[in-house]
C-alpha cells in the first residue's frame, strides 16, 4: 500500500511539472532607447501592457535606438526593438549606414506613431531655416544613429554638409540638453515623438525655439525619401513655444527577427492590442497607436506572426 502510495505521488509531481512547464510564460525583451528619449517610456508601458495579457513576460531594456536596435535585432541579441521605419527601410536594403551589409533577416511587427524631427535652437541665435546652420555649432545625433541618419537625409538635399558647421557634435538626447544648458550649441537634432521629455526639461530653463521647416521644402524631402511625412508640432507643447511648428515626421516601428516563433509574436500583438489603453495612460504617443495604423510606412516585410495576426484582423487578405 505504501509502495503504491509512493508511485503514485511521484506520478502527481510528474504530472505537475510537465503542466507547470507547459504553462511556462514565454520571455521576450523589447529594445528600446535612452531614458531622456520616446521609446523609453512608451516602451516600458508597452512591455507591462503585453505581460498583463498573460502569455508572454515581457521587459523593456533601454537600448542606443534605431541603428544599434536594427544591428542588435539582426544579430538576435533581443527580440523585438522600436526603429524608425526610414532605418529599417536602410538597414532591410544595405544602404547609408548599412551600405554593402543588409540585414535581410528583420521582419517588422507594427507601426506604433509618428516621430517628428525636432530641431531645437536657440532664440538668440539667428536660426530660422536649415541654411541658417553654417557656421553653427550643432548637434546631429549620436554616431551611426537614427538621428544622424536623418540629418545626412536633411543635410544633402539642403546642400549642407558637416564641414559647413562650426561644429558637428554627435549627441544623444540627454546631451543636447546639456550642451544647451551649457551655452555650448546653438542647435541640436531630436527626432523622437512629442513631447519629448529632455525637450520638455530644456524649455523650462533655456529660451529655445523649434526650427520651422518650410512646405516647399518638406515636399522635396518627401520625394527624395517617401519614409518622410509633412507633420506640425502643436504651438504650447513646450513651454515658450506658442505657434506651430512644421517639421519632417518618420515613423515607429516594432521589428523582430525571422527566427522568432510566430506564436510568439502573435502572442504579443494579441496583447498588446487588447491593452492599448494601458499604453495611452502613460505617454501621449501611446494614444496614437491604433490597430487601423498598424501596418502604415512599414519598410521591411512583416513577421509570419504579424502577418497572421493581421489577416484575422482583417487588415490584410
Amino acid at each position: 500500500m505504501k509502495k503504491g502510495i509512493i508511485v503514485t505521488t511521484v506520478a502527481l509531481i510528474a504530472a505537475l511539472s510537465i503542466a507547470t512547464a507547459s504553462q511556462a510564460a514565454t520571455y521576450l525583451s523589447i529594445a528600446t532607447g535612452g531614458t531622456s528619449g520616446t521609446y523609453y517610456a512608451v516602451g516600458g508601458a508597452l512591455a507591462s501592457a503585453v505581460t498583463k495579457g498573460g502569455k508572454i513576460q515581457c521587459t523593456a531594456e533601454t537600448g542606443n535606438a534605431s541603428v544599434a536596435n536594427a544591428n542588435l535585432i539582426a544579430t538576435k541579441g533581443i527580440e523585438i526593438a522600436f526603429v524608425q521605419n526610414d532605418i529599417t527601410h536602410w538597414a532591410y536594403n544595405g544602404e547609408l549606414m548599412f551600405q554593402g551589409k543588409p540585414l535581410k533577416n528583420i521582419r517588422t511587427v507594427a507601426s506604433l506613431y509618428p516621430e517628428n524631427v525636432q530641431v531645437v535652437v536657440a532664440k538668440d541665435a539667428g536660426i530660422k531655416s536649415i541654411s541658417d546652420l553654417k557656421g553653427k555649432r550643432v548637434g546631429v545625433g549620436a554616431p551611426g544613429s537614427g538621428v544622424e541618419g536623418d540629418v545626412q537625409a536633411i543635410f544633402k538635399l539642403a546642400g549642407l554638409t558637416y564641414k559647413d558647421l562650426k561644429k558637428a557634435d554627435f549627441l544623444d538626447f540627454a546631451a543636447v540638453t546639456s550642451r544647451f544648458k551649457d551655452n555650448q550649441i546653438d542647435a541640436g537634432f531630436v527626432v523622437a515623438g512629442f513631447p519629448t521629455a529632455s525637450i520638455m526639461d530644456l524649455t523650462t530653463t533655456k529660451d529655445v525655439d523649434l526650427l520651422n521647416f518650410d512646405d516647399a521644402f518638406l515636399a522635396k524631402l518627401h520625394k527624395a525619401y517617401p519614409f518622410f511625412v509633412p507633420s506640425t508640432i502643436p504651438a504650447k507643447t513646450y513651454k515658450g513655444i506658442d505657434k506651430d511648428t512644421k517639421t519632417p515626421a518618420v515613423m515607429a516601428i516594432l521589428i523582430t527577427n525571422d527566427s522568432v516563433p510566430a506564436d510568439q509574436i502573435y502572442d504579443f500583438l494579441t496583447a498588446m492590442f487588447d491593452n492599448l489603453k494601458d499604453i495611452a495612460a502613460v505617454h501621449a504617443k501611446g494614444k496614437e497607436i491604433t490597430l487601423k495604423g498598424a501596418l502604415d510606412g512599414l519598410t521591411a516585410p512583416l513577421h509570419p506572426g504579424a502577418e497572421k495576426f493581421y489577416k484575422e484582423k482583417g487588415l490584410i487578405k
